[in-house]
C-alpha cells in the first residue's frame, strides 16, 4: 500500500488552488473588459435616429409636410455625428430636455423654431418657397428606453403648375428619410413615391409631380433597404450582436452553428413580415425588455450547457421571434413602399442577415481561429464572455422595465 505523504498534498493542494484562481482572475479580467467596452453605451442614452419626412403635394395647389424627429437632439445639436446621445458632449441637457412634459419641452421649441424653418427647404421646379410650422405635437415622456418622436407639420400653398419638388434637411439637423405623396382628392388617386435616405448634407433628388407617382427602379428599392437592414445590425444593434454572439460562443462548430442561426433567421423573418403587414403587434415596452432578457437567458446556457441540444434550438427560434418584432420597430419607422412592400422585406432581411454573418466571421477571427482547440477556451473565453453578455442582458433588462 502506498503511503501518500503530507507534503505531497499541500503542495498539490496549492497546484490545485492556484490554477482555480487563476481561472478566477482570468474570468474576472475578461468579464471586466467585456464590461469596460458595453456599460459606456448601455446606460439611458437614446440611439440617433434620422428625421422621417413626409411631404403631401395637393391637386388643389397646398402642400403639407410632417417631420418625425427628437426635438431634444435638435435643440441640443445632437446629429447623425453621433450614434448615441451618450456620444455627444450635450448628452446631460439632451437627458433633461428628455424628462420635460410635454408643454415645457414646447416653450423651449418655439424659441428654436424659426431658426428651424430657415435652415430647410422645400423648392418646386429649383424655386424656393416659404415654410410656415402649423403645428407641433410632442408626447409625454413616456417609456425614456426610445427616443421621444415628436411630429412638426408645415403648410402652405403649392405651385400647381410644378413638374417636380426637393427637399433639403440640414446635416446639422441630422440624416433624414423624405418620401412625396401626391394627392388628387377629387379623382380618389394618390399614391406615396419611394423613400430617399439622405446623408452628408445631401439634397434630395427632385420627386416628378407628373404623375400619381413616381416608381423607383428595383434595384434602388433593394439597395436602400439591404443598407438599412445591414446597418440596423452594424453598428446599430448592440443588443443583436450580443445575442448572435453568444451564439457563436457555445458552439463554433459549421453545422450545430447554422443550425441556431438558421432558426434565428426563420423565426425574426416570421414575425417582422406580420408585424410589417399589421398582423401582430407588441409594444415597445414588452418587446424591449424581453429582447434583453433573452440575451441574459442565452449567455446563461453557455455557461450551464457544454453541446447544444434540442431545447437550444427551441429557445433560439423563440428569441428569433421577439428579435423580429424588435427588427419592425425600426423598419416601420423608415416605412415601407405601398408597390414593393415584398421587395423591400426580403431586401431588409437579407441585410440583416449579411450583418450578422459579419458578426460571426469577425468573431471567428478574433478568437476562433486561434484559439477554439485549446483546453483553456471554455473555461478562459466562452464562460467569461457568456458570463459578460448576460450581465449586460440583464442590466439591459433592468433598465428597459416601463416601472
Amino acid at each position: 500500500m502506498r503511503v501518500v505523504k503530507p507534503r505531497f498534498l499541500i503542495v498539490s493542494g496549492l497546484s490545485e488552488a492556484i490554477k482555480i484562481m487563476s481561472q478566477l482572475k482570468n474570468l474576472l479580467l475578461i468579464t471586466v473588459l467585456f464590461l469596460s467596452i458595453f456599460l459606456p453605451v448601455i446606460s439611458t442614452a437614446d440611439v440617433v435616429r434620422p428625421a422621417l419626412v413626409e411631404i403631401s403635394i395637393n391637386a388643389n395647389g397646398t402642400y403639407r409636410i410632417e417631420i418625425r424627429t427628437s426635438i431634444e437632439a435638435l435643440l441640443t445639436g445632437i446629429n447623425a455625428n453621433y450614434k448615441s446621445t451618450r456620444d455627444s458632449p450635450m448628452a446631460q441637457a439632451y437627458d433633461n430636455l428628455r424628462e420635460l412634459q410635454a408643454d415645457e419641452l414646447d416653450k423651449k421649441w418655439q424659441t428654436f423654431r424659426q431658426y428651424f424653418i430657415e435652415q430647410i427647404e422645400l423648392r418646386f421646379d429649383g424655386r424656393q418657397v416659404p415654410l410656415v410650422v402649423t403645428d407641433t405635437k410632442i408626447p409625454e415622456p413616456g417609456y425614456t428606453g426610445v427616443p421621444r418622436i415628436s411630429v412638426i407639420t408645415l403648410e402652405g400653398a403649392a405651385n400647381r403648375s410644378a413638374q417636380t419638388v426637393d427637399w433639403y434637411y440640414p446635416i446639422a439637423f441630422g440624416d433624414n428619410a423624405v418620401r412625396v405623396r401626391q394627392v388628387d382628392e377629387v379623382r380618389e388617386k394618390w399614391h406615396w413615391s419611394e423613400w430617399q435616405w439622405l446623408r452628408k448634407d445631401q439634397r434630395s433628388e427632385p420627386f416628378s409631380l407628373a404623375e400619381v407617382f413616381t416608381k423607383r427602379p428595383l434595384i434602388g428599392t433593394v439597395r436602400i433597404y439591404l443598407v438599412s437592414g445591414f446597418e440596423h445590425i452594424l453598428p446599430g444593434g448592440l443588443d443583436h450582436i450580443l445575442f448572435i454572439l453568444g451564439i457563436f460562443l457555445l458552439c463554433m462548430r459549421l453545422k450545430p452553428l447554422l443550425w441556431q442561426v438558421t432558426m434565428f433567421t426563420v423565426a425574426h423573418t416570421v414575425t417582422l413580415g406580420l408585424t410589417m403587414a399589421g398582423y401582430i403587434q407588441l409594444p415597445a415596452y414588452i418587446v424591449e425588455p424581453l429582447i434583453a432578457l433573452s440575451i441574459t437567458w442565452i449567455g446563461i446556457e453557455n455557461i450551464w450547457h457544454r453541446n447544444l441540444h434540442t431545447s437550444r434550438l427551441l429557445l433560439v427560434f423563440a428569441f428569433g421571434l421577439l428579435h423580429g418584432m424588435g427588427f419592425a420597430d425600426a423598419l416601420r419607422e423608415f416605412g415601407m413602399p405601398d408597390d414593393a412592400f415584398l421587395t423591400a422585406l426580403i431586401s431588409f432581411n437579407v441585410g440583416v442577415e449579411l450583418g450578422q454573418l459579419a458578426i460571426i466571421l469577425m468573431a471567428f477571427l478574433a478568437v476562433g481561429l486561434c484559439c477554439r482547440h485549446r483546453q483553456w477556451y471554455r473555461p478562459v473565453v466562452v464562460i467569461p464572455g457568456s458570463a459578460a453578455i448576460a450581465l449586460v442582458g440583464f442590466y439591459w433588462t433592468l433598465e428597459r422595465l416601463p416601472f
